[in-house]
């Protein structure tokens, strides 16, 4: 409706449809937590025909693969689970190391994807090892550097902020591959190996896949969130 120029941007506030986006996304990453949970919950009650918990799961596939020097141990925490190339660990959380559930042994399956990844070189996890330490001060720094700029309308600034912020976005982005890839091995080597029948593959399927998701909705928030930016750096020229 037309208010003889007037409206809400006449006066300075202006409607940025980028906002809808941002708030879908975040709904999204909230709705894609949730169903990670509740997937594993279920899935978490129910035992897997080998008997194997998650740590001897883990334990398992080294094995088949021949990777003797990575360990795998307790860490506290609810689904903290993961890999540390650095001190060749796996940790696994308190639902997964002792669980014998189908749940746990496709989460720890899904960490031994990354051991197998990082002894193989898969490449998208190298690329993502590579840029962490920038995508580090991207999460921190980049947001921060874009409000100074703005603050002191200093566009060189803002835009520094803008490419500094796109390095953690980058970061969200490739994790997609090796995400999707680990589970996929896992999958694999989980029904090749006798730890899962057949049957209780697509129950780990779920689960792997319901955790993906939430990287997806990460990602997905993070791209937004950097698309947002540019263009209210643009529209301030």
């Amino acid at each position: 409706m037309y208010y003889g120029g007037y409206g809400y941007r006449g006066m300075g506030i202006g409607f940025d449809p980028m906002y809808i986006l941002v708030i879908i996304m975040a709904i999204l990453c909230m709705v894609a937590s949730h169903r990670v949970s509740s997937v594993y919950k279920k899935y978490a009650k129910v035992r897997s025909m080998s008997g194997l918990t998650g740590a001897q799961a883990a334990m398992e596939i080294l094995r088949r693969n021949g990777i003797t020097d990575v360990s795998v141990q307790h860490i506290a925490g609810n689904l903290t689970d993961h890999f540390d190339p650095r001190t060749r660990t796996v940790s696994l959380s308190d639902a997964t190391y002792g669980s014998s559930s189908v749940a746990a042994v496709a989460v720890a399956a899904h960490e031994c994807g990354h051991v197998i990844q990082h002894s193989t070189g898969y490449l998208p996890l190298q690329i993502r090892t590579a840029i962490v330490p920038a995508a580090n001060i991207g999460s921190k720094a980049g947001i921060p550097l874009l409000l100074l700029g703005m603050l002191l309308s200093f566009r060189p600034l803002i835009t520094i902020g803008i490419l500094v912020f796109s390095l953690a976005v980058l970061f969200q982005v490739v994790t997609l591959p090796v995400e999707f890839n680990a589970s996929h091995r896992a999958l694999v080597m989980l029904e090749d190996y006798g730890i899962l029948e057949h049957d209780e593959v697509p129950a780990s399927k779920k689960v792997l896949s319901a955790a993906a998701m939430t990287y997806v909705a990460s990602a997905a928030s993070a791209v937004v969130q950097l698309l947002r930016l540019i263009l209210l750096n643009n529209r301030r020229r």
